[in-house]
């Protein structure tokens, strides 16, 4: 397998293991990247994107990163707390009045970022076509009655959470989310990363697929078990209504969809370089950087039914948890998508990480891959 790209010799480790995923028969396309003060030392890319495996993954390959994309919208909604626009501890129906139904009128916005509103799954079965009707979405997640006390329980929302902070975007800013996301973090920083992509960019698209035969940890395990045998589960209806899989979003409406917790499309260099910027206040001042990276939440998931740990929309690292640290130092903060995609930063490091793929790992949250890479990035980092 051909490696393309860029490595120091300091990281031959790093460029050896990335080599090494593609033994595997079944891995099609990944890229890595890796900086430290913002200066790029690895960034690296292998194999096909589309589902033939006759194109090759180029310097410029999109893949979905699913909920990688949440910390793009988490930041932007810190941004516009920043400028007034927004209150952290103020009800989300302050700014969309809608919201207050069904007990619902004293959620806040930071018990929406740290996924402790107590509304982390819609209970109405939906079709997939729902899912881009934007309208239609927000009048059910207006709509829909609590699970449980705001603030009470820790309940991971993969889908109402880009619906909630999307809506809140377009109430108190007046662009889609994906259009502000694209003005205020990605353009500024040259960031190949979109929450909507452009007709003209789908050829670059990879194809994403399961890979064969890989099963996952036991929690995955157990999480698919509950998603597959108990339909009225949280669980369940927290990742599976509207339904979602990846045979669903090789579409052109997938791509074009502004859903800013669910599909943003991008590579691993923007994504470290996300993380750089954010570890040098480029995105925001240093008292809400603090709060982004603050812990906010933790404990058991109910929807992840596996411990987790939440800033303001970002996963912190769980040290402890073999299936929940980035692999680094134990402030390192990010966040993690379906089927392995990953990015964060390490404080201490001044470090920003990067990793896609488009052969699905079977992991509910850190991908074995991945956490190879970062760990061999920071044992040769520390040998320098």
């Amino acid at each position: 397998m051909d490696i393309h790209g860029y490595c120091v010799s300091e990281l031959d480790a790093v460029y050896q293991a990335f080599a090494e995923l593609f033994d595997d028969p079944s891995e099609r396309g990944a890229a890595v990247c890796v900086q430290v003060g913002g200066q790029t030392l690895v960034d690296l890319w292998a194999g096909t994107r589309d589902q033939q495996r006759s194109l090759p993954w180029c310097k410029d390959t999109l893949v979905n990163l699913y909920s990688c994309t949440k910390p793009f919208a988490a930041v932007a909604l810190l941004q516009l707390v920043e400028r007034g626009l927004l209150q952290l501890d103020r009800p989300v129906a302050d700014y969309w009045p809608e919201f207050a139904a069904s007990g619902k009128q004293q959620v806040t916005l930071r018990q929406v970022l740290c996924h402790v509103s107590g509304l982390p799954a819609l209970r109405q079965p939906l079709p997939h076509a729902t899912l881009y009707d934007w309208d239609f979405m927000i009048e059910c997640v207006a709509a829909e009655p609590l699970w449980w006390a705001p603030g009470s329980t820790l309940s991971y929302a993969p889908m109402i959470y880009g619906w909630v902070l999307g809506e809140l975007i377009r109430r108190v800013d007046g662009r889609a989310p994906g259009d502000y996301i694209a003005d205020e973090i990605c353009r500024p920083l040259g960031l190949d990363c979109h929450v909507g992509v452009a007709e003209r960019d789908f050829q670059r698209l990879a194809f994403l697929a399961r890979g064969e035969g890989w099963v996952g940890d036991k929690a995955a395990q157990d999480l698919w078990w509950v998603v597959r045998n108990e339909p009225d589960n949280v669980a369940t209806l927290a990742f599976s209504n509207p339904a979602v899989s990846p045979h669903l979003t090789h579409q052109p409406r997938w791509w074009r969809m502004q859903h800013p917790g669910l599909n943003g499309h991008g590579n691993a260099h923007s994504l470290a370089c996300f993380y750089s910027a954010l570890l040098g206040d480029q995105l925001l001042g240093a008292p809400l950087r603090e709060a982004f990276t603050r812990p906010h939440s933790a404990g058991w998931d109910r929807s992840l039914r596996t411990p987790t740990r939440f800033g303001l929309g970002c996963m912190l690292d769980q040290a402890d948890q073999a299936n929940a640290t980035f692999g680094l130092g134990p402030q390192a903060f990010g966040h993690l998508g379906l089927g392995g995609s990953v990015g964060f930063a390490d404080p201490e490091r001044d470090l920003g990480f990067g990793f896609v793929t488009n052969t699905m790992g079977g992991f509910s949250l850190m991908d074995p891959r991945a956490q190879r890479l970062s760990r061999l990035a920071g044992a040769s980092l520390a040998a320098l």
